[in-house]
This record gives structure tokens, sequence and C-alpha cells, in this order.
């Protein structure tokens, strides 16, 4: 038999809903779990290829802090899908918001799971094209996330990657993804 979710308790709901889930195994055995739930992601770390430079940005994260490290961390631009038609469309609405970029190119990278212990979080991964020209907005972000937006070099970027500079898990995959697509803007 499938496993299946038998009961499910709401423990919170706020940007996110928390659940604890007791689900039957396929052996019959009962086990409990916890879910957060907040839905689709994108995210996307835009590039400069005339440049070699890349748009970062840095923001408070609650839970950095809480593990005793420096709490704003460089982190690829990302969000939630807030009721777009697409994933393409979020990553745009991101980009202006967080970092007032406009975004006219952009390469699908994969779409993968961000922790599927806990987490129902799939994620969108982009890279995109940008120009001094498309830095049109102040960004930011919207409701207070006090985001500060940080241009880096490629190489700069690539060696923070490959050290033991500690960045979340969707910018080294972004960071890997562009070295493997275009390996050229790092030489």
């Amino acid at each position: 038999m499938p496993a299946e979710i038998i009961k499910l308790e709401q423990k919170y709901s706020g940007w996110c809903e928390l659940y604890v889930a007791r689900i039957r195994t396929p052996d019959g055995g009962i086990i409990k779990r916890e879910v957060e739930d907040h839905g689709r992601a994108v995210c996307v770390l835009p590039y400069d290829p005339t440049h070699k430079r890349a748009l970062v940005i840095r923001q408070l994260r609650a839970p950095v802090l809480y593990e005793g490290q420096q709490a704003d961390i460089i982190e690829a631009i990302a969000g939630g899908i807030d009721g777009e038609e697409n994933a393409e469309a979020g990553i745009r609405r991101e980009a202006m918001e967080e970092a007032g970029l406009r975004l006219n190119e952009v390469e699908h990278i994969t779409c993968a799971w961000t922790m599927p212990g806990i987490s129902t979080e799939r994620m969108d991964f982009f890279i995109g094209r940008y120009t001094p020209a498309d830095r049109i907005g102040t960004g930011g972000g919207i409701e207070g996330e006090q985001i500060e937006i940080v241009e880096l070099g490629l190489k700069e970027l690539a060696a923070m990657a490959a050290s033991n500079v500690t960045m979340d898990m969707k910018t080294l995959v972004l960071i890997q993804a562009l070295q493997l697509r275009h390996p050229e803007l790092f030489a």
C-alpha cells in the first residue's frame, strides 16, 4: 500500500503554514512529521556578460542569526510566486522588487525541492542577463525587507563559492550553473 497522510493538524498560519502530519507508511506503521508550506518559489542570478559581474543581495535572515552566524548573507534574488501565471513572471517581479532590475533575457536552469524533509517549497532556478541600463528601479524589497543590492565580479563570486564563505544553497547552485553554461565569463 502507498504511504498516506491520515491526519493533518495545523499548528500555525501566517507567511507560511505549519502542520503536524500523521502518516501511514507502506508497511502499515504510523509516523509523525512536521510540514512547512508556503508555496512555489523562484530564484535568479542576474549577470552582466560585458562587465563580468553579477547582482546578488544581502538581507537579514533570522534562522542564520538564531544559529549564531552573521545574519546577513550573500544570496541570489528569490521569492515566492504570488499568483503569477508562471515562474518566469515571478522572477521578473522579484528582480524588480529586490534589485530594481529589469530582466529581459532569462534562462531556466532547473526546478528542485529545496528542503523536502520539512518544506513543500519547489523552486525554479534561473540565470538572467542584464546591462547597466536595466537597473531602472531602486530595489531594496517591499514590506520592510531591507535588502542591500551587491554587485560582484564573477571571478570573486566563484572564489567565494569555492571557499569557506557561507552562502545559501540556491546561490551556490546558480553560481555553478552559470560557470557550467558560460565558462568564458570566468576566464
